[in-house]
């Protein structure tokens, strides 16, 4: 390996996703689409194609991958895992089933076959808690009524996730049903002990990861946190099981104070990795193969933004949200992001199907820029709606 090229390619990639995130931040949307077109530029095919830092570049995005759904995990506790599940179980079945039709469907329509639809399925189905979280804060939203709604579908998709990369991982891995049913049992055995353990002895397990007591440095708590997950998430590889799914369960393990600290040292490790990954993503997918998918892939947009805000939407009024939040709730909700490309980047590894990964690549990043802008715009919009409606009403009376 040429130890001199590799650190000229690598440091030129991060230099440029260094300046991709300010300008997404210029602009005032996610850094993802701009990772993933960085992604396209630095592959084969793209502008500047890489070759000595391909191999590090990969590594990075699997610990990307681990480091994603670490944190992810330690944004719940077991409790309030259980308590969304009991509270909004329809909302996540509705919310599951309207939005992966699109893409099963969207999938069968192009002849890609079952499995392609599966995963396709997968990836319109879930939306971005990385993207949503920051958009709520950005726009001062986090206190509104509606966004304990937006959050527990958010939990329900997760804990649905946990369930469905397993299978996926197993299909994918072409596994005889005795084996796949194997496979699956275990990733639900382990999820049912981590959530009975986390519930039972939670203080134990985060003392185990920190003491504050003793270990008063964050660099142990990084160190301890970071190996466990990395440990888990290889254990889990070994036995067929996704490797982030095991990340997923180390982070609902770990509760309390521990988990406020681990998401703050954690954080810049995670973001750097993240766009790592991001950019791996988008290194598989050739540039010439995006205009062939755009079409589809902004219809099935265009889906997804529909049945997103339906979901919402109908959350909101359950919970007894007046018009203007369901509204709110509806459009925070479509951001697709950080799940959807694990899914796909999946799917892409094992050679599904060959136009998947351009497609997926194409609707993330539609979907991407499409969820912050939707979510900022939506009140304004439904408020001329409403005022054109009512000086339509008004106007049309006897008199007016």
């Amino acid at each position: 390996m040429d130890v001199a090229a590799t650190f000229l390619e690598l440091g030129a990639v991060l230099f440029t996703l260094g300046m991709l995130g300010h300008c997404a931040t210029v602009v005032g949307i996610s850094p993802i689409p701009f990772y993933l077109l960085g992604g396209l530029a630095f592959g084969h095919g793209g502008l500047l194609p890489l070759g000595a830092s391909e191999e590090f570049i990969e590594v990075g995005a699997e610990i990307g991958v681990v480091l994603l759904l670490l944190t992810l995990g330690l944004e719940y506790t077991a409790q309030e895992l259980l308590d969304g599940l009991r509270r909004q179980a329809s909302t996540g079945a509705l919310d599951l089933t309207l939005n992966a039709v699109p893409g099963v469907g969207a999938a069968l329509l192009l002849g890609w076959g079952p499995l392609a639809a599966l995963v396709l399925g997968g990836v319109t189905a879930v939306s971005s808690s990385g993207i949503i979280a920051k958009v709520l804060t950005d726009l001062g939203r986090v206190g509104n009524r509606e966004t304990p709604v937006v959050l527990s579908i958010l939990v329900l998709e997760d804990l649905a996730m946990a369930v469905y990369l397993p299978i996926l991982t197993a299909l994918l891995a072409q596994q005889t049903l005795a084996r796949g049913s194997l496979t699956l049992l275990v990733a639900l055995c382990a999820l049912v002990c981590v959530l009975v353990l986390a519930l039972r002895f939670g203080r134990q397990v985060s003392r185990l990861v920190h003491n504050p007591n003793t270990d008063p440095n964050s660099e142990i708590l990084l160190l301890r946190l970071l190996g466990l997950a990395l440990l888990v998430a290889g254990a889990a590889q070994q036995v067929q099981v996704s490797a982030a799914v095991g990340a997923f369960l180390v982070g609902i393990a770990v509760s309390g104070p521990v988990a406020e600290g681990a998401r703050q040292v954690l954080s810049p490790l995670r973001d750097l990795f993240a766009a790592v990954f991001f950019v791996f993503f988008g290194l598989q997918t050739e540039p010439s193969e995006i205009p062939p998918v755009l079409l589809a892939a902004s219809l099935l947009a265009v889906a997804g933004v529909v049945t997103k805000v339906l979901t919402g939407w109908w959350a909101a009024r359950r919970a007894g949200i007046g018009t203007m939040g369901r509204y709110r709730a509806g459009a925070a909700l479509v951001a697709r992001g950080e799940f959807s490309i694990v899914i796909a980047g999946l799917a892409v590894a094992a050679g599904v199907e060959p136009q998947l990964g351009p497609f997926a690549a194409c609707y993330v990043l539609i979907m991407a820029i499409l969820g912050p802008v939707a979510a900022r715009v939506v009140e304004p919009l439904i408020r001329r709606v409403i005022g054109r409606s009512r000086e339509k009403a008004a106007t049309s009376q006897p008199g007016g």
